[in-house]
Protein backbone atom coordinates (compact mmCIF):
# COMPACT_ATOMS: atom_id res chain seq x y z
CA UNK A 1 0.00 0.00 0.00
CA UNK A 2 2.67 2.30 0.93
CA UNK A 3 4.33 1.82 -2.55
CA UNK A 4 1.24 2.54 -4.18
CA UNK A 5 0.88 6.01 -2.24
CA UNK A 6 4.42 6.88 -2.93
CA UNK A 7 4.28 6.05 -7.05
CA UNK A 8 0.90 7.45 -7.58
CA UNK A 9 2.09 11.15 -6.84
CA UNK A 10 4.60 11.07 -9.56
CA UNK A 11 2.16 9.36 -12.06
CA UNK A 12 -0.78 11.62 -12.01
CA UNK A 13 2.27 14.87 -12.20
CA UNK A 14 3.52 12.64 -15.62
CA UNK A 15 0.20 12.36 -16.27
CA UNK A 16 -1.03 15.84 -15.70
CA UNK A 17 2.27 17.14 -17.94
CA UNK A 18 1.17 14.68 -21.26
CA UNK A 19 -2.49 16.06 -21.20
CA UNK A 20 -0.76 19.75 -20.91
CA UNK A 21 1.38 18.66 -24.01
CA UNK A 22 -1.37 17.15 -25.83
CA UNK A 23 -3.46 19.94 -25.13
CA UNK A 24 -0.61 22.37 -26.41
CA UNK A 25 -0.81 21.01 -29.76
CA UNK A 26 -3.88 21.15 -30.19
CA UNK A 27 -4.41 24.44 -28.82
CA UNK A 28 -4.51 25.67 -32.57
CA UNK A 29 -7.55 23.59 -33.41
CA UNK A 30 -9.94 24.03 -30.68
CA UNK A 31 -10.82 27.13 -28.28
CA UNK A 32 -11.54 25.85 -24.98
CA UNK A 33 -11.92 28.42 -22.29
CA UNK A 34 -10.37 26.52 -19.60
CA UNK A 35 -8.07 23.66 -20.17
CA UNK A 36 -8.27 20.47 -18.53
CA UNK A 37 -4.61 20.72 -17.28
CA UNK A 38 -5.02 24.13 -15.56
CA UNK A 39 -8.04 22.46 -13.85
CA UNK A 40 -6.30 19.60 -12.90
CA UNK A 41 -3.27 21.81 -11.22
CA UNK A 42 -5.44 23.46 -9.79
CA UNK A 43 -7.46 20.16 -7.84
CA UNK A 44 -4.20 18.73 -7.56
CA UNK A 45 -2.77 21.56 -5.83
CA UNK A 46 -5.88 22.11 -3.74
CA UNK A 47 -5.65 18.61 -2.39
CA UNK A 48 -1.65 19.76 -0.37
CA UNK A 49 -2.34 23.67 -0.19
CA UNK A 50 -6.15 24.50 1.83
CA UNK A 51 -5.07 28.00 0.96
CA UNK A 52 -5.65 26.86 -2.89
CA UNK A 53 -9.36 25.31 -1.81
CA UNK A 54 -10.01 29.01 -0.61
CA UNK A 55 -8.81 30.52 -3.27
CA UNK A 56 -10.51 28.43 -5.78
CA UNK A 57 -13.80 28.69 -3.72
CA UNK A 58 -14.24 32.30 -3.28
CA UNK A 59 -12.97 32.69 -7.19
CA UNK A 60 -16.32 30.53 -8.14
CA UNK A 61 -17.92 32.68 -5.92
CA UNK A 62 -16.73 35.96 -7.47
CA UNK A 63 -17.63 34.79 -11.14
CA UNK A 64 -20.93 34.40 -9.86
CA UNK A 65 -21.46 38.17 -8.95
CA UNK A 66 -23.16 40.77 -11.04
CA UNK A 67 -21.21 43.29 -12.53
CA UNK A 68 -23.50 46.07 -12.55
CA UNK A 69 -21.37 48.59 -11.26
CA UNK A 70 -18.22 48.04 -13.07
CA UNK A 71 -20.07 48.47 -15.95
CA UNK A 72 -19.71 52.17 -15.85
CA UNK A 73 -23.47 53.11 -15.94
CA UNK A 74 -24.80 55.14 -13.18
CA UNK A 75 -26.56 53.39 -10.33
CA UNK A 76 -30.68 53.29 -10.51
CA UNK A 77 -31.17 54.88 -7.32
CA UNK A 78 -29.09 57.52 -5.71
CA UNK A 79 -29.23 58.96 -2.64
CA UNK A 80 -28.45 62.23 -1.39
CA UNK A 81 -28.47 62.41 2.44
CA UNK A 82 -26.99 65.67 2.57
CA UNK A 83 -30.57 66.96 0.59
CA UNK A 84 -32.48 64.47 1.69
CA UNK A 85 -33.42 63.20 -1.54
CA UNK A 86 -33.90 60.20 -4.00
CA UNK A 87 -33.25 60.13 -7.26
CA UNK A 88 -34.81 57.38 -9.46
CA UNK A 89 -33.42 57.28 -13.08
CA UNK A 90 -34.71 55.39 -15.76
CA UNK A 91 -33.30 52.27 -17.20
CA UNK A 92 -33.49 52.45 -21.19
CA UNK A 93 -34.61 49.21 -22.85
CA UNK A 94 -33.04 50.27 -26.04
CA UNK A 95 -29.42 48.79 -25.43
Amino acid sequence: MADFLGWSIPGWVLLLMAVALYEALTRKRRKRRNPVSGTFTDEFTAMFYGTKRMELDHRDSVSMLRDEQAQGAPPPVGVDLDRQTVVLRRQDSQR
